[in-house]
């Protein structure tokens, strides 16, 4: 039987999102501690868990058939590996960042300067667009730790909350590129795999969809119920309920997450009354 490859990273930001994401699809996977290749039990999908850095060259090789991984990394090792869908989770930036006490005015300031990074190319492409010359000290760890021991007046590296930088006196001074967790396929899949991997991104469009909705309820009085529906960015239409309480009725319907206060202002507005919101698990669209 034919099973989709797909690569995670062993450990780290990506590892338990990716795994959570998949059980979240309902799958569930017999990974044992320091297992390198774990089978789901219920779904044609084996996982190998790999070293971030070498997953894009398991998809170029076809060794994997697709991986979640950071976009960051399929652009800093390009390939011709193809995003399938984006993620939402693990986001960050890839910056550049410079000690607390230096009066930085702009880019320029790395001109002729040294920097440490593990992201090089990235890093090479900024800085030929902006046409500035630096020196690249490429360090494959702990990259902040490098102005304070002299080696680099800058550093260009990942960051998420901007802790890890404040803690080494540093202050972040460009953005590079924003990046998040993505699915990525590789070109030698086979016709086989990839029916296989249409049927896992159906699992995590719904999936990811659930997460970005809600669902709410609400007491609308029968009078009110055309103006407040007006209102409401719904799939197809409300559920209209009457209550036991004469000329009202309560509406059921889904919102989105970044839409919600905003619709729920209006909705107020217009007459509805006892807004509940419950979670979603998935929404199959």
């Amino acid at each position: 039987m034919s099973r989709l490859k797909i690569a995670v990273q062993k450990s780290g930001r990506l590892n338990q999102g990716s795994i959570q994401l998949l059980k979240d699809c309902g799958i569930v996977i017999d990974n044992g501690k320091d297992q390198l290749k774990a089978p789901a039990r219920n779904f044609p999908l084996e996982i190998l868990f790999l070293r971030n850095a070498d997953i894009p060259q398991y998809l170029e090789d076809g060794v994997a058939d697709a991986a979640i991984i950071g976009e960051n990394v399929l652009i800093e090792k390009p390939n011709k590996a193809e995003v399938v869908q984006k993620l939402g989770f693990s986001r960050c930036r890839l910056s550049l960042a410079v000690p607390k006490n230096v009066d930085y005015a702009g880019a320029e300031y790395f001109e002729g300067k040294k920097i440490a990074t593990s992201y090089p190319y990235t890093l090479q492409t900024f800085l030929d667009k902006k046409g500035i010359k630096a020196e690249i000290h490429v360090i494959s760890g702990s990259v902040e730790i490098a102005p304070n021991i002299g080696l680099a007046d800058g550093i260009c590296d990942i960051v998420s909350s901007g802790s890890t930088l404040f803690k080494n006196g540093l202050k972040e001074v460009e953005t590079l590129l924003k990046s998040e967790a993505v699915l990525a396929k590789s070109q030698k899949i086979s016709a086989e795999a990839d029916e296989i991997l249409q049927k896992l991104l159906f699992r995590i469009r719904a999936v990811l969809e659930a997460q970005n909705t809600k669902y709410i309820l609400m007491n609308v009085p029968n009078d009110k119920i055309e103006e407040v529906s007006a209102l409401l960015p719904v799939l197809k239409s409300p559920t209209i309920m009457p209550l036991k309480q004469k000329g009202w009725s309560s509406l059921h319907t889904v919102i989105k997450e970044d839409t919600f206060w905003e619709v729920i202002d209006k909705l107020k507005a217009a007459g509805a009354e006892g807004i509940l919101t419950i979670p979603i698990g998935k929404v199959v669209l």
